[in-house]
């Protein structure tokens, strides 16, 4: 059987995905079943720390930071988002009290998706299309067969590949939406 896009790379992603959907749900369960929604209450600090710790690599990515090795940054990045980002989901819980925090959650969400995109995605799905030209190619197969053979894994790559175009901005809102969050809890919070 001939290893596909999906199989190897689309499904690892979405079951990514479907593992920090499950985890929010679970954890948002187990916060309401033992009458503790109040530590949910405060997980979205903890998250939002994880996440700005996580934007480090980005500053080593771009040699701001000269310290470790990027892959190391990166792994750092990848885990600090994950679980700030299920820190905030858990945070969010299933309550709607306000636009702004849903908001930026759903930006959140977004990003993360973007960013899994990116990671899961593309690189190796670039590494598949190029492996399955060469297999064809070895096989002796013309340059309008093979073509044809990997149209559908190609076009996919080429959509995938605009992942950049909308992690950046998609972040950028993220943060805004975030800080104006932020700022409405400090400006609106019980003081006495």
């Amino acid at each position: 059987m001939t290893n596909t896009l999906w199989r190897n790379h689309i499904l690892p992603f979405t079951l990514l995905v479907g593992l920090l959907a499950a985890a929010t749900l679970l954890g948002d369960y187990l916060l309401h079943r033992f009458d503790l929604v109040w530590v949910g209450r405060y997980l979205g600090i903890p998250g939002t720390l994880l996440i700005i710790g996580s934007l480090l690599y980005s500053l080593r990515k771009r040699k701001m930071i000269t310290a470790g090795n990027v892959k190391s940054w990166l792994s750092m990045h990848e885990i600090g988002t994950w679980l700030g980002s299920l820190m905030v989901l858990l945070h969010a819980g299933i309550h709607f009290n306000a636009i702004l925090p849903w908001l930026a959650t759903l930006a959140m969400g977004i990003n993360v998706i973007s960013g899994m995109v990116g990671k899961l995605l593309l690189a190796r799905s670039r590494e598949h299309v190029i492996g399955q030209r060469e297999h064809y190619q070895l096989r002796g197969m013309a340059k309008e067969e093979i073509e044809r053979a990997v149209f559908w894994d190609a076009v996919t790559l080429d959509a995938m590949s605009r992942w950049r175009k909308i992690h950046i901005p998609i972040f950028i809102a993220f943060a805004v939406l975030a800080l104006g969050h932020i700022i409405s809890i400090f400006l609106f919070w019980g003081w006495r």
